[in-house]
């Protein structure tokens, strides 16, 4: 595929096929985008032309994945929008990651995802660690029905920013109280954000949580605000 535009326009092209999960020339999604170029093209054109994973992550995936964040936030698009970016998404990772082992691309940091013990819900963790992968940050998800002691071996063996923690049922909300206690207790350095259908701000505050947010970007913009790059 003969590329003719210069780098500026080819990594706003990028963020633009991420926002609207444009994977490729064949794509058939979105309607008004096809035949056109998407991330399978797009991406290895940049790095053809020398251009640093740095810089095509920064002003390219980046930028793409915070709008769908803010747009997921706003109610302009809804969860089968973001699962659709989020699969443009994982193919540009996996294009860079390579870039990522060598060490030539460094993540904002790694961070723990849970739903937290006799919880077996993981639709909402599941839209956070896209939105937080999405926006240049190594998740560890540890999955459903998570216990404290589960989350204590990962803090203990990773160099990790935060923990984050789910539940969409009233009684296993409850749980959470045990394990930011728990997390605290072991690691009082470590921020703890809860999150979940029955939850509120009240909530978090009785069970000692540091961030309370009711969509995926509030946790992105808590990292982003109180974290820089390793």
């Amino acid at each position: 595929m003969n590329f003719s535009f210069d780098e500026n326009y080819l990594l706003s092209q990028l963020a633009l096929c991420i926002e609207r999960g444009k994977l490729n020339s064949s794509s058939k999604f979105p309607a008004d985008m096809i035949s056109q170029p998407g991330v399978e093209e797009l991406l290895p054109e940049l790095l053809s032309r020398n251009i640093s994973p740095k810089i095509i992550l920064d002003n390219g995936l980046l930028i793409g994945m915070n709008r769908v964040g803010e747009k997921f936030r706003d109610g302009k698009i809804f969860i089968p929008d973001v699962l659709i970016s989020a699969k443009a998404m994982n193919a540009a990772m996996e294009i860079l990651r390579p870039y990522i082992v060598k060490g030539d691309l460094k993540l904002k940091g790694k961070v723990i995802l849970a739903t937290v013990k006799g919880d077996l819900h993981n639709i909402g963790k599941n839209l956070v660690r896209m939105v937080l992968e999405g926006g240049g940050w190594e998740v560890i998800d540890l999955g459903i029905d998570v216990s404290s002691d589960k989350i204590l071996d990962a803090l203990k063996t990773n160099d990790i920013k935060a923990v984050g923690l789910s539940a969409l049922l009233t009684t296993t909300m409850l749980n959470m109280k045990d394990i930011v206690r728990d997390i605290k207790n072991n690691f009082p350095e470590i921020p703890v954000a809860v999150g979940g259908a029955p939850l509120n701000q009240r909530f978090a505050d009785e069970i000692n949580a540091d961030l309370y947010s009711p969509d995926p970007q509030g946790m992105l913009d808590y990292l982003n605000n109180n974290f820089s790059l390793n």
